[in-house]
């Protein structure tokens, strides 16, 4: 007998899954399953919660409910589902199943007292009742009916919805219908966890009260679950009863939000990180670890929920937890996040005596600071033997001598890093690693979520990136001889070539005015065909201030003020080229927020700035002109690829070649390379050594902050041999210096301070031997002014293919020849087509719609390539039929897309089309006549505003006597956007 694929087959697999792991299952046979429940516990249809086992259980499970006074208890339980805001009872809910409910009881003495009865056993979970059934029906204003819930002990924790492909449906059909349930009857989900909405292929869970976006997959599981079936894994592994309680006792965070509260449940990668976490405190072994997890992963919340465990749990005796990050800015994003979540036991380190104070103290809480805070606490201060520390951007705790200090105040502690893109510069002691850093002997990561897991997830979206590089340079090859030699003409030949060797660089190259104006030139280009056209921004990233300013400069006068921002900072004695962009923090702080809205500025020229840290999904593509490497070249990718509505991917556009040799740019190759191996003790009495040689210089001045001392060090070493010895020995310290930090014997044997003196005399040294007319600059400067005026960038050649950044390192090649790439540009330029469109038209915007449905369809495997190239070429076709109306009738884009409202959706208001005409065009008429549209920023002034709304009450009340036309909100703000979309 052949039994055709359809839903029912997808809830009897899901139900034997959930048998094999635990559950109690009712309805493997096709049946009802909860009716079997319903009559066993006599349950009412009204009710969500099996009250009667609930009742059995809560006895057995606390000594002080008895049968006599249960009834009592289950009815003081029932209020607390009467809520009129489903995630303020969620929480209340939370916070009963968790920590328990008050509940007064007689003693044998008949004198009362206050228990808190727990409704699930979390210390032992086999006390508990474990119910699985299909077809759990509710009625109360309207009646719904999921497929699959999960009870323990009769509270309904896990709501399943299913669907069939074979049905033509998907599981994102099948979040509609949980939102849905949500909304009719939100009692249900009071108690509930999250939500499962599934398919024949795929499974994905939300929060109860998330919005789709926020339904992810489940994509790991401990050996125990794993499985080829990925379904049936991600089933097991999410839902088995052991994990069920310990994401409700120990992973639920609440967030207060501008838009309307959160409920937050863990991704897969936070929970199993958290817990390899956990675990290794544990079991005391090893003191470190590192968590590489990529950007966009929520590594944030993965530390939030590893402090929360650590605090709330018997995993050590009396903890206390720093999350450590390294900028003021994070400091503050954390610090707003902590303050809006459900997590108790923490606070800042206001001030470095604070945090001293703090860590001398001990108390078991959580404590956040930045690591620059560390620089002058007191080594050894530690009160705490059990203190655990966690530390954002672990591949920037490296860069400086505070990571030292913080080895130095906590050298007990067990130490996390977390990052995304770890450094890995080479295997010598004296090369920066992260894995050495934080990593036990012979393990790499102590838990990693790649860059290919987070696009498969969807969490990120895969960039592209195209090579414009190579340039036709025509040189004045004689010119330049002719010019060098007039100018440096009291120079040595030797010293001429040093002086090119020195000044010739790439960077000089990248300043040139004919590059940077034929560069420009190539992100015009690029930016108005391919990127505003989509409503996206972009980003220029350029290798100097000096060119970020030039750069500005030309851009600027291509797309005008408003569009453009630059951002570096100056001084005083910057030159005016350079000073014009200055920008402080809290100016570059509104511009950023500014950038991340929907409109101006629409591109960002930056040096030095926003390729860490910088989350802004409206960015799309990057024009990178810097040679970037390795870390930071990650860094720069992940701001392109963060996840919006209707975009696929980022974009990098690059002008120096970068991505030439993938290999070489992006070297994380974990196998170990030949190398002259240094052990540490060896690199470390090495710098002792060095220190020493160097500061033998100055042996007979005092090492104090005097005029006498500075002044005598500087003579000292303006003349060789003592000038030569300081240069190449502190040059050689400055090496091993960096090699060996961080490190606490720094600090505690006084290196950090000598090294320190040592720096100010270089810097010292620098400017007196420099002069206050810096002749380098000057020198400089000329040479730049000789390559300007005799070279010229003839083309930068395009024919190079899009590459697509996909795989760990972005090595993937997307070929021209792909069978899916015609329906890939078809459905960009019906899009591009469209997206400019969609505010001046309400069937530009249905249209859309279509085009992003047939998309998600295509991409999913619904259709096959031809078939939504056909279908995308037909709504092309309807939005050229669209001008083609307008035209035809002789309306201005304002009238018609007016006219298209009122005959498409208020029939029950005008009686044919000529009264629907003439009211479009009255409406036109007066916006023209009466709308000043003269000045920049016209679109968004109240007065606007106001004037629109005048004349609708003029044409639709006074004139053509249709008052429910006015009370439509619906018309008035479509109208309004409709006439400035198209005036616009």
């Amino acid at each position: 007998m052949i039994s055709t694929p359809n839903e029912g087959g997808v809830e009897r697999s899901l139900l034997s899954w959930l048998d094999g792991i635990g559950w109690e299952t009712h309805g493997q046979d096709g049946g009802r399953g909860a009716r079997v429940l319903d009559e066993r516990y006599e349950r009412r249809t009204n009710e969500v919660i099996y009250w009667d086992l609930l009742a059995e259980q809560v006895v057995a499970l606390n000594d002080d409910v008895t049968k006599a006074n249960v009834e009592k208890f289950i009815s003081s339980l029932k209020r607390d589902l009467d809520h009129e805001n489903l995630l303020d009872g969620n929480q209340a809910f939370h916070q009963l199943l968790t920590k328990g409910k008050t509940f007064s009881v007689k003693r044998a003495d008949g004198v009362s007292k206050t228990i808190y009865v727990d409704l699930i056993d979390y210390e032992n979970p086999e006390n508990n009742r474990f119910h699985a059934a299909n077809q759990f029906s509710v009625s109360r204003e309207t009646t719904i009916r999921p497929d699959v819930n999960l009870f323990v002990n009769g509270i309904p924790l896990v709501t399943m919805e299913l669907k069939s492909r074979a049905q033509d449906n998907h599981w994102k059909d099948a979040v509609r219908d949980l939102l849905d349930y949500q909304e009719d009857v939100p009692r249900l989900f009071v108690p509930g966890l999250f939500n499962i909405a599934a398919d024949t292929m795929e499974l994905r869970y939300g929060a109860v009260g998330a919005p789709k976006g926020f339904y992810q997959p489940w994509n790991d599981a401990p050996a125990l679950y794993e499985d080829d079936n990925g379904m049936k894994q991600a089933t097991q592994a999410l839902c088995n009863p052991e994990t069920v309680l310990d994401l409700v006792k120990n992973f639920v965070f609440y967030e207060r939000r501008t838009g309307g509260d959160a409920k937050i449940v863990p991704r897969y990668m936070q929970y199993y990180a958290v817990n390899a976490i956990l675990d290794r405190v544990r079991e005391g072994e090893h003191n470190r670890g590192l968590i590489w997890h990529t950007q966009g992963s929520g590594k944030s919340f993965t530390m939030l929920y590893a402090a929360q465990n650590l605090l709330s749990r018997d995993v050590v005796t009396n903890p206390q937890v720093f999350i450590i990050v390294d900028t003021d800015k994070l400091n503050s994003q954390m610090r707003d996040q902590l303050a809006n979540l459900s997590l108790e036991q923490w606070t800042v380190a206001e001030r470095i005596s604070h945090l001293e104070q703090l860590i001398e103290e001990g108390q078991s809480q959580l404590v956040l600071t930045t690591i620059q805070k560390f620089a002058d606490v007191d080594p050894d201060v530690q009160g705490n033997d059990e203190v655990i520390v966690m530390s954002d951007e672990a591949h920037r705790f490296m860069e400086a001598d505070l990571g030292s200090r913080l080895d130095a105040a906590l050298p007990t502690c067990s130490h996390f890093g977390f990052t995304g893109t770890p450094v890995r510069e080479g295997e010598r002691e004296n090369e920066r690693n992260t894995f050495r850093e934080f990593s036990p002997e012979g393990e790499e990561y102590l838990h990693r979520y790649s860059v290919k897991q987070g696009i498969d997830d969807g969490l990120i979206l895969p960039v592209y990136f195209t090579l414009r590089h190579e340039m036709e340079w025509d040189i004045d090859e004689a010119g330049l001889d002719e010019e060098f030699e007039h100018e440096f003409r009291t120079m040595t030949t030797d010293e001429k070539r040093e002086f090119i060797r020195e000044q010739v660089t790439a960077k000089t190259l990248a300043e040139l005015s004919p590059r940077v104006d034929r560069t420009v030139e190539e992100i015009e280009r690029h930016y108005t065909k391919h990127v505003a056209p989509n409503g996206w921004k972009g980003m220029v990233v350029t290798p100097s201030r000096r060119s970020t300013a030039m750069y500005g400069q030309r851009l600027i006068e291509r797309f005008g003020e408003k569009n453009v921002e630059v951002l570096y900072t100056a001084t005083k004695d910057d030159p005016e080229l350079i000073r014009q962009f200055h920008t402080d923090s809290e100016e570059r702080d509104d511009i950023v927020q500014d950038f991340k809205k929907e409109d101006s500025p629409k591109l960002l020229v930056v040096h030095n700035m926003l390729l860490t840290g910088f989350d802004a999904p409206v960015l799309k593509t990057m024009y990178l002109d810097r040679n970037l490497k390795n870390h930071n070249l990650m860094q720069a990718i992940a701001r392109t690829n963060r996840p919006a509505d209707g975009k696929e991917n980022g974009e990098i556009i690059d002008f120096q070649g970068v991505f030439e040799n993938i290999d070489e740019a992006l070297d994380y190759d974990a196998e170990t390379k030949a190398y002259a191996a240094q052990d540490e003790k060896e690199l470390f009495e090495d710098l002792v050594s060095q220190v020493e040689t160097v500061m033998d210089i100055f042996d007979d001045i005092p090492k104090n902050d005097s005029q006498e001392a500075a002044n005598d060090a500087i003579e000292r070493i303006s003349t060789h041999p003592e000038r030569r010895e300081f240069k190449q020995g502190f040059r050689r310290l400055q090496d091993l210096y960096e090699s060996v930090a961080p490190d606490k014997r720094l600090i505690n044997q006084g290196i950090q301070d000598q090294y320190k003196w040592l720096g100010k005399i270089q810097i010292a040294f620098q400017r007196t031997t420099a002069g206050d007319d810096a002749p380098e600059e000057d020198m400089a400067q000329k040479t730049r002014d000789i390559l300007d005026e005799n070279v010229d960038i003839e083309e930068i050649r395009r024919d190079f293919p899009m590459y697509k950044l996909g795989e760990e390192y972005l090595d993937e090649v997307e070929g021209l020849d792909n069978p899916g790439v015609k329906a890939s540009q078809v459905a960009h330029a019906t899009r591009e087509h469209l997206h400019p469109r969609t505010g001046q038209n309400p069937r530009y915007k249905r249209l859309s719609e279509r085009v992003n449905d047939i998309v998600e369809r295509w991409q999913s495997g619904g259709m096959a390539d031809p078939e939504a190239v056909e279908a995308l070429k037909s709504v092309e076709g309807e939005v050229l039929e669209v001008e083609r109306e307008a035209g035809e009738r002789g309306m201005s884009d304002a009238e018609f897309a007016i006219y298209t409202h009122l005959t498409d959706k208020e029939t029950d208001i005008i009686e044919n089309d000529e009264l629907a005409e003439e009211i479009a065009e009255g409406i036109s008429e007066e916006f023209e006549e009466r709308v000043d549209r003269s000045y920049p920023g016209w679109q968004t002034n109240q007065s606007t505003v106001r004037e629109i709304e005048k004349l609708l009450l003029d044409t639709l009340v006074k004139k053509h006597k249709k008052p429910a036309l006015m009370n439509d909100d619906e018309f008035v703000d479509a109208t309004r956007s409709y006439l400035i979309e198209n005036y616009a």
